[in-house]
């Protein structure tokens, strides 16, 4: 179970790229409304940005601990080792073709983030009618919001979380995948204009694509040595 951890941590952390693009308008948008409103230094924004991104966090956490369950509940229906092994190799291809998306070769995934539109559709009407951020518990509360908007990536990681065996798992191996993020995210709140520029390189995103790629070839491998 370490490695899961581990990997989800990663992942997060090398899907920067994407997160960086997908969040750029959310993200900048909150910062430039704090500039605003309070015109002070970044320092003071950062418990701000914190929040924001705590709330995600949080929302990861949740949906996390409702796959575990679900794929708890899976495995409780057949053996569990295969059950487990089965899910973990479709983690391991769902990491690969996000690799093959992040790295630009291959844009599959993007279709999956369309599934979560309707969703958003209908939150993202709260988290407008939350801006100005003026105090400390909307910042957490816009974020907690935030945390469901469509992204391929976390629904990547969403299949990860039903291979761990129980929500408690999931919800763990969610909350490595946003601790992953939360460098990213954070900096660029308060370095918009430049980390998003930097996600757009193309040998930044193949760097990180093929990373991730090679991370899903590891939850390959690990599934079939179980077995062996």
């Amino acid at each position: 179970m370490d490695s899961i951890y581990i990997t989800a941590l990663v992942v997060g952390l090398l899907g920067g790229v994407h997160c960086l693009g997908m969040c750029a308008g959310v993200v900048g948008g909150l910062t430039f409304s704090l500039e605003s409103r309070i015109q002070t230094s970044w320092l003071k924004m950062m418990p701000y940005q914190f929040l924001y991104n705590i709330g995600r966090i949080t929302s990861y956490v949740i949906i996390g601990g409702v796959f575990g369950a679900l794929g708890a509940g899976i495995g409780s229906l057949a053996t569990f080792l295969p059950a487990q092994q089965f899910l973990q190799v479709i983690a391991g291809l769902f990491m690969i073709a996000l690799g093959l998306y992040l790295g630009g070769w291959w844009f599959g995934v993007a279709k999956i983030e369309k599934l979560g539109q309707a969703l958003w559709i209908k939150l993202a009407p709260y988290a407008k009618n939350m801006t100005p951020v003026k105090h400390y518990y909307q910042a957490w509360l816009y974020g907690l919001i935030w945390g469901w908007l469509p992204c391929g990536l976390v629904y990547s990681m969403l299949i990860m979380a039903m291979s761990a065996g129980s929500a408690l798992n999931g919800a763990a191996v969610m909350f490595a995948f946003g601790l992953g993020t939360l460098p990213n995210l954070m900096l660029m709140g308060v370095f918009a204009f430049y980390f998003t520029r930097l996600a757009r390189m193309v040998w930044v995103k193949r760097i990180a694509g093929l990373s991730v790629m090679l991370m899903g070839a590891w939850q390959l491998y690990l599934a079939y040595s179980v077995s062996v």
